[in-house]
């Protein structure tokens, strides 16, 4: 299978019909797993010292179209880290308040204190996507939120904050037999919404204002990662190696210890 490429060039222009969602590398089923779980020991090894050091932080941005695998992929991916170290944030339909501010005051809010890894289960980008394809303001205003995206996200790298983003990229055929799955499964009701079927029949329109946001905001220090994810083990591994790369590249060190220690009694 030819090789693809996981992130477009920096600022080059995004075409999702580039990016084949099935693929999976070389990889099967059981070689993914067992890559997997080695993985999943260095990570924890990593979050560890990363939450012992406390001079630097993760932020991982997933975002998909409806079934894409946000939920499954944090399930997965984060199983074994230290809990304390770690957060998920999410972004729904923003309130009085939230809207009384500009777009990404929310957002901030929730960003990563030194030594975290916090998770945006949808994000920023829900302004120049949810609102872009159903013109809830208009497009002289959201067409700056990708220039302001850019400088919040610079603004996070220069505070010592790693930013890697996610598109779990899925067919349209695949989201069908997901969606049919849900209503299938009474215990997946309550994930199931009737405004998911307007968005499907957006379906085009959201490809579109993902192929914009991917091709504007995709900068060096905070990469767009276009994960094919119609196999749920490729996606779980794509993730986290991606993951336990970034924080190898951070020269992560536990602190030194207090001087003395080797002088120091317990008393009965």
């Amino acid at each position: 299978m030819a090789k693809q490429r996981l992130i477009p060039k920096p600022l080059s222009k995004v075409a999702l019909s580039d990016y084949d969602p099935d693929y999976h590398g070389d990889y099967d089923k059981e070689s993914a797993a067992a890559e997997y779980e080695k993985l999943q020991t260095r990570f924890a090894e990593l979050q560890e010292i990363l939450y012992a050091q406390s001079t630097q932080s993760l932020l991982i941005v997933l975002q998909a179209t409806d079934t894409g695998g946000k939920d499954g992929t944090i399930k997965s991916v984060f199983r074994d880290v230290n809990p304390q170290g770690i957060s998920v944030a999410s972004f729904k339909q923003p309130t009085t308040e939230d809207l009384a501010h500009d777009f990404l005051w929310r957002i901030h809010k929730k960003t990563p204190e030194k030594g975290q890894i916090v998770i945006f289960n949808r994000s920023h980008y829900e302004d120049v996507l949810v609102v872009r394809v159903n013109n809830l303001v208009p497009k002289t205003r959201w067409q700056k939120y990708y220039e302001h995206i850019n400088a919040f996200e610079k603004l996070l790298a220069d505070s010592s904050t790693r930013i890697l983003k996610f598109y779990l990229h899925i067919s349209k055929e695949e989201q069908k037999e997901r969606l049919l799955a849900r209503l299938e499964d009474p215990t997946k009701h309550w994930k199931f919404a009737i405004g998911d079927i307007k968005a499907r029949e957006q379906w085009e329109d959201y490809q579109k204002a993902y192929e914009a946001a991917m091709t504007r905001c995709n900068t060096e220090y905070a990469p767009w990662h276009i994960v094919p994810a119609n196999r749920k083990w490729y996606r779980n591994l794509v993730v986290t190696k991606a993951v336990v790369e970034t924080l190898e590249s951070m020269d992560l060190k536990y602190p030194p210890a207090e001087p003395g220690l080797d002088k120091v009694v317990i008393p009965d």
